[in-house]
């Protein structure tokens, strides 16, 4: 009887270091998904635009396109692109005005 009982006393204390040893082990993976967690977001991020990208062929070659074309670079294109924003929210603006007076 006393065998057994000193066999239990030493597979619960082998249990509880075991415990001890697995709550160490899950506060460095909490660790370490703490540090990956701002790389990770950008990652994702950064796949999100691709996925975007890849499905509109067609900005990206216009975009591609007006680079050529206008070969005022950067600067260039996104004054025209602001210019274009502009006049799409003036045209949109006007057209709800003309469109609540009827």
């Amino acid at each position: 009887m006393r065998a057994m009982n000193k066999q239990m006393h030493e597979v619960m204390q082998r249990r509880g270091e075991l415990l001890a040893s697995i709550a160490a082990q899950r506060e460095q993976v909490a660790q370490i998904g703490t540090r990956w967690r701002t790389p990770l977001a950008l990652a994702d991020q950064g796949l999100a635009v691709v996925r975007f990208l890849r499905s509109r062929p067609v900005l990206v070659a216009s975009v591609v396109a007006l680079f050529v074309i206008r070969r005022r670079g950067v600067i260039g294109l996104m004054k025209s692109g602001w210019r274009m924003w502009k006049g799409y929210r003036f045209l949109t603006a006007l057209s709800e005005r003309l469109s609540s007076r009827n």
